[in-house]
């Protein structure tokens, strides 16, 4: 139990354990993500909606946006996906249990709405 400024917290075990698994998931995570690099053109197109017409989806280069993040290179991640650190953070917010307010989550959904018409009609 720890008590400042009139404030009692309690920490329990179960708590640590969550913390603790929070902490190794996320560990885990980025050192996947920091281990490998995808090549830049794979030989089979994973994407099916790019794979069909040829255009990039909302989501195109988001796999390879993630692995340049978990290794620092932001201006690559930027390249692959604009909105690539904010998939991170929504990602990261779910792993650790603080989860954003669903109007939050409706603004970001509708960005990546916005994000990803313009990118299969306006970009190439």
């Amino acid at each position: 139990m720890i008590a400042a400024a009139g404030i009692t917290l309690s920490i329990t075990p179960s708590t640590i354990r969550r913390l603790v698994f929070r902490a190794a998931a996320t560990a885990a995570l980025l050192g996947i993500l920091w281990s490998f690099t995808l090549p830049a053109e794979p030989r089979v197109q994973l994407c099916g909606f790019r794979w069909l017409t040829g255009r990039l989806c909302p989501l195109c280069g988001m796999t390879h946006a993630q692995f340049a993040l978990a290794k620092g290179h932001w201006g690559e991640a930027l390249h692959w996906d604009a909105l690539s650190p904010l998939a991170a953070a929504m990602v990261l917010g779910v792993l650790w249990g603080r989860p954003m307010p669903a109007r939050l989550w409706t603004a970001c959904l509708a960005i990546f709405g916005v994000y990803g018409t313009w990118r299969m009609f306006f970009a190439g």
